[in-house]
């Protein structure tokens, strides 16, 4: 190795520490973005929330939902009356799952939503609309509830709020529960100074035999402001909700972390991300310094000849003589459900209706092919002697199937 070259690796490792120095010094900047996840910690997180529902509502069983509303309430025990909570700077819902919603508490159930935006479908069912002002700068609000228990009580948000309120409602169906109030910015060119405007923001919507009770400002249930003394707020708006199972809805949010490929996984880690760079850095580097490097001639090895189609041969042949249709059955069964479940993740221990419609949705075939199928597989499961003509036949209906 020459001067040069050890310069230029010394300056590089020098680079090197010196940044890894930087990286493990320098203050972690503070998450402003909103999460309402109940695992995150930042201002704008649920972690404390969530981890304080047990005492808001004791003696309740409380379940976290990480998957769509729909699975949720397609899969609950319809017997029990039960309560849902969703938090979140909006709430999309497509119209499948917003009728799934709407029949679930018009069964008897409640759903507790705060959120600045509610999904088309649902307010317009509910025959809501909500509005949002945006001022110039940020400004403080103040929110007040309607109940006498706690119509003196004022409460004051400063940093993150929406000035978000209902604009519409149905007055036979809907009791306001609680207001916000804010202050308009001066109009640019004329209007007045710092008028001040009380809105409706909590609201029961009456829907069948149960409720919804919907908030405009989910930033008061987060980390942040709890921490500053305003938990009184939302014992007070929870206190609404029947003492019943309790589910806590952790998948419609936005700091909820969606990992597509490996790769966006390791770009979302800091410490991953600078080793990931600092390897292609690396990797350059050798290369223009050892591009001319010598090699000897690869010799050329002949690959190994495949011999597992013989095998499979052999094996069936020695299978066809002895007549063993049954065991053949059976193996071919064990390895058509273990495909089922590596490939489909679906439970093969019970083959029910459900089983089929599953295995049909996620395969792509016609629920008429799928149930064939799967009433051979049962029949022969229980049939104590099989013929070459079932083992044929059940050879065909995967083969077709696979296709």
């Amino acid at each position: 190795m020459d001067r040069r070259s050890k310069i230029v690796i010394g300056l590089f490792v020098v680079v090197l520490l010196g940044i890894i120095i930087t990286e493990i010094v320098r203050p972690k900047p503070l998450n402003w973005k909103p999460s309402y996840t109940a695992s995150d910690k930042i201002p704008f997180g649920c972690f404390i929330l969530y981890s304080e529902l047990g005492q808001l509502f004791p003696d309740t069983d409380i379940s976290k939902i990480d998957e769509t509303i729909y699975e949720v309430l397609s899969q609950r025990d319809t017997k029990k009356t039960t309560n849902l909570m969703l938090i979140n700077n909006t709430i999309n819902m497509d119209e499948q799952e917003t009728h799934k919603l709407l029949d679930y508490v018009d069964k008897g159930n409640d759903v507790f939503i705060a959120s600045t935006y509610f999904s088309y479908t649902l307010s317009d069912t509910l025959n809501v609309n909500v509005n949002s002002y945006y001022g110039i700068k940020e400004d403080s609000v103040t929110v007040s509830l309607t109940n006498k228990k706690f119509s003196q009580e004022r409460f004051y948000y400063t940093k993150g709020q929406n000035e978000s309120y209902f604009s519409r409602i149905d007055t036979t169906q809907t009791t306001i529960l609680g207001h916000i109030a804010f202050k308009e910015d001066k109009n640019l060119i004329s209007g007045p100074k710092g008028q001040s405007r009380k809105e409706a923001n909590f609201i029961q919507v009456k829907f069948g035999d149960g409720n919804f009770y919907l908030n405009t400002l989910p930033i008061a249930y987060t980390n942040y402001y709890l921490l500053k003394g305003q938990k009184d707020y939302v014992s007070h708006t929870f206190s609404y909700l029947r003492d019943r199972p309790l589910f806590w809805d952790n998948y419609k949010k936005s700091g909820r972390i969606v990992i597509d490929s490996p790769m966006r996984f390791v770009l979302t880690q800091a410490s991953l991300k600078w080793a990931y760079y600092l390897t292609i850095v690396g990797l350059v580097i050798f290369v223009i310094f050892k591009a001319k490097r010598e090699q000897r001639i690869i010799p050329v090895i002949e690959p190994l000849e495949n011999s597992s189609v013989e095998f499979a041969k052999t094996v069936g042949s020695l299978y066809h003589q002895n007549k063993d249709f049954s065991n053949l059955i059976f193996k071919k069964l064990n390895y058509f459900l273990e495909f089922v479940r590596s490939r489909y993740y679906l439970d093969t221990n019970t083959i029910n209706d459900k089983t089929a419609q599953d295995l049909a949705s996620k395969s792509g075939k016609s629920i008429t092919e799928t149930k064939e199928l799967l009433d051979m597989i049962l029949y022969l499961k229980d049939k104590k002697q099989h013929t070459e003509q079932d083992l044929i036949e059940l050879n065909k209906k995967i083969t077709a199937f696979k296709q």
